[in-house]
Parts: structure tokens; sequence; C-alpha cells
């Protein structure tokens, strides 16, 4: 059974994937261990507030969850508000949570748990790696210590989706997104290139609207606000929910066809900052980084129902 600890920046397809994952956790097929957020789509301490308020709408109590890095290491902080809303959530208003953030920092968490259970966890990368690298700064023998990272982020022969060439996640926090590729630890990226062929269309979307429950309405409320958002790169009503992809490779591996090569991240480039970078070529060159696992295609049908029906079990 999986062992995950999460890291995101709870927007609104963070929110599809807490769903997701509290399915799993109440099904008994998964255990979601703690989460952590970071700055990205909205600020940390709101990200964490957000992850509360899905969880305990999805009714998994006792999940601690700890609040991040509000900043990234080298650039000033830039939030996806125009995608997720003032609050994340599609500006839907949602009540406060009952519970509260943990004392303890995203990076320490990662770390302790770590320490704790060594081998053990899955470390699954939702939104900017600022506490992950933070994480690998704070404790250099992290990567033997964690049994898979798996990442949302990136795009290779896909246009970024920030810039040209960048991916939001991993530009907006470049260096620290360098130092989990180069950290030599077991990598799963997701990168843009995977994520957008799966996007949900208006059967999808109405199937959801009409089932009556309150998970199933949270959601289709706030994929109304992406999909209005998604409106002008799509040129048709749907979305991309790309980090439920991510976490659902996790439990369903063979989801995904994969190719292995070396990830860089570009930090200087003047129209390039926050790329990532692979060599493509038939026959590459000699590197000693150690290749990451990059997803480059899905089951597209499998992934849509399989995540509908997450949403329904609730």
């Amino acid at each position: 059974m999986p062992k995950i600890l999460l890291d995101c920046d709870t927007g609104i397809d963070d929110a599809m994937t807490l769903l997701y994952l509290a399915s799993l956790v109440k099904a008994g097929a998964a255990e979601l261990v703690a989460v952590g957020t970071v700055h990205g789509n909205i600020d940390p301490r709101s990200g964490a507030l957000n992850t509360l308020r899905v969880l305990e709408l999805a009714g998994v109590d006792g999940v601690p969850v700890a609040i991040g890095a509000p900043r990234p290491m080298a650039q000033d902080v830039h939030y996806a508000l125009d995608f997720h809303g003032s609050d994340g959530l599609g500006d839907t208003g949602r009540p406060a949570p009952r519970g509260e953030p943990t004392a303890e920092a995203a990076p320490a968490q990662i770390v302790r748990l770590a320490r704790e259970r060594p081998g053990e966890l899955t470390l699954l990368a939702t939104g900017p790696l600022t506490n992950l690298g933070a994480a690998l700064l704070l404790d250099p023998e992290l990567p033997s210590l964690i049994r898979e990272v798996v990442i949302m982020g990136g795009a290779f022969d896909h246009p970024g989706n920030i810039t040209t060439h960048a991916e939001a996640n991993i530009w907006h926090d470049p260096e620290a997104a360098e130092l989990v590729f180069a950290a030599g630890w077991p990598v799963v990226l997701v990168p843009l290139d995977a994520t957008h062929p799966t996007a949900v269309e208006a059967p999808w979307l109405d199937r959801l609207a009409a089932h009556d429950s309150e998970p199933a309405r949270f959601a289709s409320r706030i994929l109304e606000f992406y999909i209005d958002s998604y409106a002008p790169i799509l040129k048709r009503r749907g979305c991309v929910i790309h980090d439920a992809l991510a976490a659902m490779l996790i439990a369903e591996p063979d989801l995904g066809t994969y190719v292995e090569r070396p990830v860089r991240v570009e930090l200087r480039g003047e129209l390039t900052r926050g790329a990532t970078i692979w060599d493509a070529r038939t026959a590459p060159a000699r590197d000693d980084r150690r290749p990451v696992k990059v997803m480059v295609g899905s089951d597209v049908e499998r992934f849509q129902e399989r995540l509908l029906a997450s949403v329904f079990a609730l």
C-alpha cells in the first residue's frame, strides 16, 4: 500500500487530487501520511487551510498539514489567482476548516518523516519544489530515505504554460527544481506533455455535475472557475487536472508510458529560465546524472474514469 507524503499548493487541481487521494485512503488503498504546502497557486497558509477544507469535506481526518516556504529561493513570489481564484478554490467562499495547520515547517516535516520511516514514503509534489529543495539542504541523506519522488512539472515537446518554454511549478522556483533533479533519488516526472492530452471536456463535466453528493457538487463548482480560465487555451469547454494524473501513477504506474533521461533546469536563459531540458537525441551524450522517469503518454480514458469514480465514491 503506498504511503504518500504530499507537497502541494492547494488550488483547484490540487483539490481534485486531494479528493482522489481521499478516496484511496477511505478504500484502504493508500495512506496519506502528511501534507505540506508551498507558495504557488496561492500562499502556503491559504493552501494549508484549503487542504484541511478538502480533507474534511472528503471525510478524512487526522492528516497533519504543515505550512512551507512562502517564496522561492532566488526570485519573487508569483501566485496563479487568475486560474484558481483569490481563495485558491475558485472564489467559492468555503467556511473555515475545523482543524489547524501544525506548527512544524513543511521542509522539516519531510526530513522528520523520512527519518522515522526510511524507505517507505512516496513524496508527491504537485506545486513548486521549494520545500523539497529546502529539505535536501537540511538533510543531505534525504535521497536515500525516500522510496520515490513523483512530480507534476516541466515541459519538453509541449509549450510552457507560464512562459514560452517553462511550466509553472518549475518556473516558480527553478533553483529548487534543479536541486531536486540533481539529488540522485528515484524521480517520476509528469510534464505538460502528458497532462494536457488528459483534458476533461463537456461530457465528463456534465456527469460530474449530475452527481448528487457534497464532494461532487464541490468539485463541479470549483471546476467551473477553472473552465473559464482554460477557455482561451483549449478553445472549448474543458480543463486540465494536471496534478491528479501524477497522483494516480502512484497507485497505477502502468497508466503511463515513460522514457528515462537526465533532466536539468535552465537557470540563466533570458527567455528560457525555468525550462526543463533533456537530451532527446537518439544517441544522447554520456551523463553522470541519474535519469528521471519522464511520463510521455497515458491511458486518457482510464485516468478520466478513475478520477470521476473517486469523487463519486466519497
